[in-house]
């Protein structure tokens, strides 16, 4: 093993080669997770905005990966934490590390098999994903063509890309189009297929094996380590970034479903057949049975529902054992599908007659899919003590992970407390930013309490007010997509004679939402809940956030119900315990939207008067960063317009950059030689040439906009600026 200098001489040497300074927090943060690995102890450790606490964990990951042979696993909640710590922070450490371990530190990004192109799909080796079925004719008629030119581009992408990760594409494609390329992994036909040695999802795992960081995501995580199915490589410490989302990433994971329309899809790809057209006549029982149940939470399985899943089961049973090939016989891409589907279908229908203990059996209605049969564990806290925390160090950190004051609340839905629990450390190493100096909390406490009929015109009339005077850089964070798509229209008619952009979550993918929005101060960005966290825009382009209310779990949320009930009966607080822990949560990820730079300055906009007058008001406000907190309306407005009329210049957002096999990027953030690299690098697609490289160098260097040369070149200006980041080139520099 090579000799590993000291955890400070490793953290300085980063911090210095990020053009960084170290800050106490992330100093005791890193040292905290190298104590908690020579103990074999867990660490939840919460640190701020600012904290630098990527660098905090990384550092000691990589120190302790080299020290023992064992790689360290990293693992995020969101895409956008995922793609910094690819594409900015590990290549930067590397660089960095690289002296004075005697070797540069290695990494790679292990995702699902979903997430990457299937070879042997897009040569035809899988029936097409038919969702026809599924939708009215009108909405074929409309997606069929717009379906037909993404795949077209999907498949001159494969023929560039080193990585095939989706991710890499920019602009991306619907998911209709992305499963006509990719397939699950129950579908995977693995060492049978065909063109197994041109996998990327095997090459990329191939290439993690000995690598001394992987990252990777929640879901991924859990199943590798609920199912056992070894994706990862053996390692004694992970790193659980975003840890605040764990608990709902695993339940996601772990939840299951049935519709009448996934009996159907599984029956037809079946094939003809006694037994599949048995699975076939099942679906229009399913369909009706669901029709005719309440939405909600199901607290004792009707008999009428109990006779249908045992005729789904006993009908997907049977034909499985019809498709089922013969032992050692070949397998095709449509048969493994078949298999796939029949197998969930199967599975899904015998879990929910199990009447399992802990689990939670639902009925919801879907616009597009019909009534909806779900089943969930209402609570993974020993299934994530056992699974994940067994045999390892675990370091569990984000920004939110304290809740009134305590870790108590989060540690509880992990399995880190009761009888039996494993040792742990609690720390808050704070944040460098002074926050009641740049931000105010304010609460609009003459607004009524919210109704459920959607915003009154008066809270409208405060939206208004409160955009017009911070000349648009808004980001509006709302309790349901309904809502959020009510305020942007309404603030569109309102705000068009100030020339103010509202976009709205869903009219197209959110990355690219989020690069314009912080690309003109004039636009602000209104979403639901995928928005109040990994949304990273530092500086002038976001000065103001709008929080329409307190987000609690909907009372017919059927598994905060449960929890909550199950809570009571043991004689707890089950509301403080659950509905108002998720909207702590919640409401502290999203006040944190605000400030992400020492430089940046604000206000937080609390559209709900409960935060100052509800019982559980105190609860909430512990919760939150200390911003200095009012409710004078007019102190706020002035100090809106004064922050718009000081404003520096926007920093726009990067694009993602280009993969190659294993996940790193092509080129390293960072300024390069001019020397051409003798590698292709690409951005969404588009494989750059020499010539075109030379051209953006000359036409920078002559005053060129960005717009002008992706004109010249015929490309997306994102392209363009993708690769210009690539290139470490700047626009007026």
């Amino acid at each position: 093993m090579p000799d590993v200098p000291d955890l400070d001489t490793l953290l300085h040497a980063a911090v210095t080669a990020v053009g960084g300074t170290e800050r106490p927090g992330q100093v005791a943060m890193a040292q905290a997770v190298e104590r908690a690995v020579e103990r074999e102890e867990h660490l939840l450790v919460q640190a701020g905005t600012g904290t630098g606490k990527s660098l905090a964990y990384l550092v000691p990951a990589v120190a302790h990966a080299m020290r023992t042979g064992r790689p360290s696993v990293v693992a995020t909640a969101t895409l956008a934490l995922q793609a910094q710590i690819v594409d900015r922070d590990l290549p930067r450490v590397a660089d960095a590390l690289e002296p004075l371990v005697g070797r540069r530190p290695t990494f790679a990004l292990v995702k699902g098999r979903s997430n990457y192109l299937c070879q042997h799909k897009l040569v035809g080796g899988f029936p097409d994903d038919d969702e026809d079925a599924l939708l009215s004719m009108g909405s074929v008629d409309r997606e069929r063509s717009r379906t037909g030119e993404e795949v077209v581009r999907l498949r001159e992408w494969a023929e560039i890309t080193e990585s095939g990760d989706r991710d890499e594409l920019v602009p991306g494609v619907s998911n209709r189009a992305w499963r006509q390329v990719s397939v699950t992994a129950h579908e995977c036909l693995g060492s049978r297929c065909p063109v197994f040695a041109e996998c990327f999802v095997e090459r990329s795992r191939e290439a993690a094996k000995e690598v001394d960081v992987i990252v990777t995501n929640h879901s991924f995580m859990a199943i590798d380590a609920f199912e056992g199915r070894f994706m990862l490589p053996e390692h004694d410490l992970l790193v659980v970034d975003e840890a605040h989302e764990l608990t709902d990433r695993v339940t996601s994971t772990i939840t299951d479903e049935l519709t009448s329309g996934t009996v159907t899809a599984a029956a037809r790809r079946a094939g003809k057949g006694e037994a599949s057209a048995r699975l076939d006549q099942t679906s229009e029982l399913v369909a009706d049975t669901l029709a005719d149940l309440p939405e909600g939470k199901l607290g004792q399985l009707p008999e009428r529902l109990v006779t249908t899943l045992q005729l789904v089961r006993d009908a997907a049973r049977e034909t499985l054992s019809q498709i089922k090939p013969d032992k050692g016989a070949e397998v095709d891409g449509g048969r493994q599908m078949a298999l796939a589907a029949v197998e969930e279908v199967q599975d899904t229908a015998a879990r929910v007659l199990e009447e399992r203990d802990l689990d939670v059996v639902w009925v919801s209605h879907d616009q597009r899919r019909g009534a909806v049969l779900r089943v969930a564990p209402m609570s993974v806290a020993m299934l994530v003590r056992d699974k994940i925390f067994e045999g390892r160090t675990v370091v569990l950190t984000s920004a939110t992970l304290e809740l009134g004051g305590s870790f108590d609340a989060v540690a509880g839905t992990m399995g880190l407390r009761g009888a039996g629990s494993p040792a742990w450390e609690g720390l808050d190493v704070g944040s460098p930013f002074d926050y009641p100096q740049q931000a105010i909390a304010y609460v609009a406490s003459r607004l009524p309490p919210p109704g459920r009929d959607g915003a009154a015109p008066v809270v409208f009339d405060e939206i208004e007010a409160l955009v017009r005077a911070a000349g648009g850089r808004t980001l509006g964070l709302f309790s349901s997509r309904r809502a959020a798509e009510a305020a942007a229209e309404e603030m569109r008619t309102r705000l068009a004679d100030v020339g103010i952009t509202v976009l709205c979550q869903g009219e197209d993918q959110t990355p690219t939402l989020v690069r314009r929005f912080a690309s003109d101060a004039t636009t602000c960005l209104f979403g639901t809940m995928s928005l109040w966290q990994g949304v990273d825009v530092p500086g002038p382009a976001c000065q103001l956030v709008i929080i329409d209310r307190i987000p609690f779990p909907r009372p017919d949320d059927p598994l905060s119900s449960a929890r909550t009930e199950a809570i009571s009966r043991m004689g707890g607080n089950g509301f403080m315990q659950v509905s108002a822990t998720h909207a702590a949560l919640r409401l502290a990820q999203g006040a944190g939207r605000l400030v992400r730079s020492s430089s940046d300055r604000g206000v937080v906009a609390f559209l709900d008067s409960r935060m100052m007058s509800a019982r559980y008001a105190p609860f909430l406000q512990k919760s939150l960063p200390p911003f200095w907190p009012t409710d004078d309306r007019a102190l706020v407005l002035k100090a809106l317009a004064r922050l718009d009329a000081t404003a520096g210049e926007v920093l726009p957002v990067a694009a993602p950059a280009a993969r190659g096999l294993g996940g790193a990027p092509l080129v390293s953030p960072g300024p390069v030689p001019v020397a051409r690299s003798p590698r292709t690098a690409v951005t969404g697609g588009h494989a750059w040439t020499d010539e075109q490289d030379e051209e953006l160098r000359d036409g920078l260097e002559a005053g060129v906009a960005v717009e002008e040369l992706a004109e010249h070149l015929e490309l997306a200006p994102d392209l363009v600026t993708a690769r210009l980041n690539q290139l470490g080139l700047q626009v007026g520099v």
